[in-house]
């Protein structure tokens, strides 16, 4: 029989497995839908497709990469599954944290006001730049998750210890000098991006002159966008910071397997891409909008299926026929 924690996990896993899945699948079929119909997409929807096809990559690969090591452990940490799933599990990852720093940059250029000649003209190509951003993200993440194939590697077998000291030491690893340098590109580097995007944005909605427009425009809708993508970029920093830690713990072994602390990293990182997904969608109005009504919608079905049919009693009252009509 498996351990509690081990089936705790797998079904924590399975779940924000569905949910991720669902909720970034809408992301694609809403935006797909109005390409589909002709319709071109913006910038940032885009950024959003992609976000959504590398959170449904990580989702599956973290998914048979966990329960590969939970259930054949001997196969996982075989040499060349381990560093194959490693490299796997980097890509998605990685290129999610730069997409990221897209979407963040892009919101960051669309609310602040800059007076640099360079930022000025960044701000006015930024349409026509956003895919190039996209596919140097895309490079990037491949050229520092390939190398982690070949980034693994076994501490010696000491005769004097035990058997479980053995298993335990002879897991491979990743060596330093990859992991330093890609954390850095791959993860520190995103992450200062996206904190500096919002401090930016954060700084350029309290200042005087926005509040003055505020109140003399109150609800307007630029105001109301701007505060939502200020809002979406603040839930993202503070998700990705979560992550960033979590993964950080795990690898220097903080926390022991099976304890609180470990648990509790673990679904950090579970739910990173649902969550991402769900900042995503409550950050547009359009996916914000197709996701209440299909809320709705299953809402209507279920109910429809769960209603009790209506039957109608009828009483019938019975009355003794009088004798000079039966004898006529």
């Amino acid at each position: 029989m498996l351990p509690i924690f081990l089936i705790i996990s797998m079904a924590i896993l399975a779940a924000t497995t569905i949910i991720g899945i669902v909720s970034n699948c809408l992301i694609l079929t809403i935006n797909m839908v109005e390409k589909i119909k002709g319709m071109s997409l913006g910038s940032s929807d885009l950024i959003l497709v992609t976000l959504g096809i590398s959170n449904i990559t990580f989702q599956f690969v973290m998914t048979a990469n966990d329960f590969l090591s939970f259930l054949w452990s001997d196969l996982y940490f075989s040499d060349r599954v381990y560093s194959v799933f490693n490299a796997l599990l980097f890509l998605p990852v990685f290129s999610s944290f730069w997409f990221t720093v897209c979407l963040c940059v892009y919101y960051c250029l669309q609310i602040v006001i800059f007076t640099h000649p360079f930022l000025m003209r960044l701000k006015l190509g930024i349409s026509t730049l956003v895919p190039c951003f996209l596919v140097t993200s895309v490079l990037t993440s491949v050229a520092i998750s390939v190398p982690a194939v070949w980034s693994t590697y076994r501490d010696q077998i000491n005769e004097n210890i035990t058997g479980n000291q053995s298993l335990e030491i002879n897991v491979p690893k990743l060596n330093i000098t990859y992991l330093l340098p890609s954390n850095i590109i791959g993860c520190s580097l995103p992450l200062l991006l996206v904190a500096i995007s919002n401090g930016l944005i954060l700084r350029s909605l309290a200042s005087p002159k926005n509040k003055v427009e505020k109140a003399s425009k109150a609800n307007s809708p630029r105001a109301e966008a701007r505060e939502r993508a200020a809002r979406t970029v603040g839930c993202l920093l503070i998700l990705y910071l979560s992550f960033y830690i979590s993964e950080i713990i795990m690898f220097v072994d903080l926390f022991p397997p099976s304890s609180p602390g470990f648990c509790v990293c673990l679904i950090f990182i579970y739910t990173y891409s649902p969550a991402q997904s769900l900042i995503l969608i409550l950050g547009s109005p359009k996916l914000k909008k197709a996701l209440l009504s299909l809320l709705r919608l299953c809402d209507r079905l279920r109910n429809e299926d769960t209603k009790i049919p209506k039957i109608i009693f009828v009483e019938l009252n019975s009355q003794k026929t009088p004798d000079y009509l039966t004898n006529r």
